[in-house]
């Protein structure tokens, strides 16, 4: 059965009417709930974050609570009522919901609104819906503010969303229920990924920092320091003077350039002169970079020849002792991130400097050592991280499915006055 064909099934011929979300649901802004006010029990809060970074699209419990006589001040928040975010620094997370499904009254603040449905629709479509271009270009023509992005809970009434077979509430909300039962199909199964992604994580970083722990008399210790050439970059001010569009240019390298589960900065959206790379800390391919500030310590492989500026520290001429490879995962690992935050946390640094990393104690195995560990740690490397293999392909081939069947089961037809 085509796509097509199976929709028209679904259907059956029946109406779909476009209605304003007030008239299937009483729309209530949220107010209040500042931090201070949370609790380690008491009455559920659904506070600013979760509702797009926790939840999905549904939740049997929340994270934070307060006390009743805080929440006696609160809108209320009851089983089956969807929650939406009003207000956010990013477009993309004002307008996204969740279906409150536990079994407590909950509570929540002024960056949401309370959505409730009346006999016509169904919470979890209304939520489903509100993921599609469509309602993302229906909110935008109401938003407003630039740093902080907000629409009203007025403004937000006024949009549309379709309701099959408007005339007959049980009949639409079969169909309703339909749609949202295919559509948690996909949801489950990217969760059931995500779920063994995240383990498969654990599971690496636990061989990780097992095959990288060494008793002091196994293998030679070395200081950073001593094994390797360890540089704080270098800023040319002003910056804006020496940035060029000349394809000549010495590329740039910013925190911008790196991606979060890469292990290489392979471009740079900018370059600079030759004249403002003499006064910056110029490294080769194959050079090692750590951000001595922001995601202190995580390292990247150069996969170019580049500049860098004063947030990151470099680290090169280690290659005698040390297999690229082996390095990666050693500073990876969580002996090293902890040894790094001991330090910062001690009071003594601020930042992660080249003199605090110099004095770094490295495990140096034989070369051939070396490359075992790479080759095992490389397998499980490879199945959590790439984006081409394993366990994040398969969760990226399964959500493009997702906004596919989602994006044909909630598109319907507009009639030309509701367009």
């Amino acid at each position: 059965m085509s796509d097509v064909s199976f929709m028209e099934k679904l259907l059956d011929g029946v109406e779909v009417e476009w209605k304003t979300l007030v008239e299937v649901a009483e729309l209530v802004r949220g107010n209040g709930l500042p931090k201070k006010d949370f609790t380690e029990t008491g009455v559920p809060a659904i506070h600013y974050g979760q509702i797009y970074t926790y939840y999905g699209v549904s939740a049997t419990k929340t994270k934070s609570f307060v006390s009743p006589e805080t929440a006696n001040n609160l809108k209320k928040v009851n089983t089956g009522d969807v929650v939406i975010t009003n207000t956010s620094e990013n477009f993309e997370d004002v307008g996204k919901a969740v279906v409150y499904l536990g079994e407590q009254q909950a509570v929540t603040g002024g960056h949401a609104t309370i959505f409730k449905p009346n006999k016509f629709i169904s919470g979890k479509y209304f939520v489903y819906f509100t993921q599609t271009d469509v309602f993302s270009k229906a909110k935008r023509k109401y938003a407003k503010g630039a740093k902080v992005i907000d629409v009203s809970a007025t403004d937000m009434a006024k949009l549309q969303i379709p309701i099959p077979c408007p005339d007959n509430p049980e009949k639409s909300l079969v169909i309703q229920a339909e749609i949202v039962r295919i559509l948690d199909t996909f949801t489950e199964l990217t969760t059931e990924l995500t779920t063994e992604l995240t383990a498969r994580k654990k599971q690496y970083n636990y061989y990780r920092d097992q095959l990288l722990s060494f008793e002091e008399e196994e293998v030679k210790w070395k200081s950073f320091g001593e094994i390797a050439k360890v540089q704080r970059g270098a800023s040319p001010r002003p910056i804006a003077k020496y940035i060029t569009e000349d394809e000549n240019g010495v590329p740039w390298i910013k925190i911008g350039d790196t991606s979060p589960g890469s292990k290489y900065v392979i471009k740079t959206a900018q370059k600079i002169t030759s004249e403002g790379a003499k006064k910056s800390r110029i490294l080769k391919k194959g050079d090692f970079i750590l951000s001595n500030s922001m995601s202190f310590g995580r390292p990247y492989i150069l996969d170019i020849n580049g500049a860098i500026h004063d947030g990151w520290a470099s680290i090169s001429d280690f290659s005698a002792n040390l297999n690229s490879d082996y390095l990666y995962h050693y500073l990876s690992s969580n002996n090293v991130q902890n040894y790094w935050v001991s330090k910062i946390n001690s009071g003594s640094v601020s930042n992660l400097n080249a003199d605090l990393i110099k004095t770094l104690p490295i495990p140096i195995p034989s070369l051939t050592e070396q490359a075992r560990i790479v080759a095992i740690l490389d397998k499980f490397d490879t199945l959590t991280n790439s984006i081409s293999e394993g366990l994040p392909r398969e969760i990226e081939l399964r959500q493009k499915q997702y906004k596919y069947y989602r994006d044909l089961l909630l598109s319907f037809p507009r009639p030309e006055v509701a367009a």
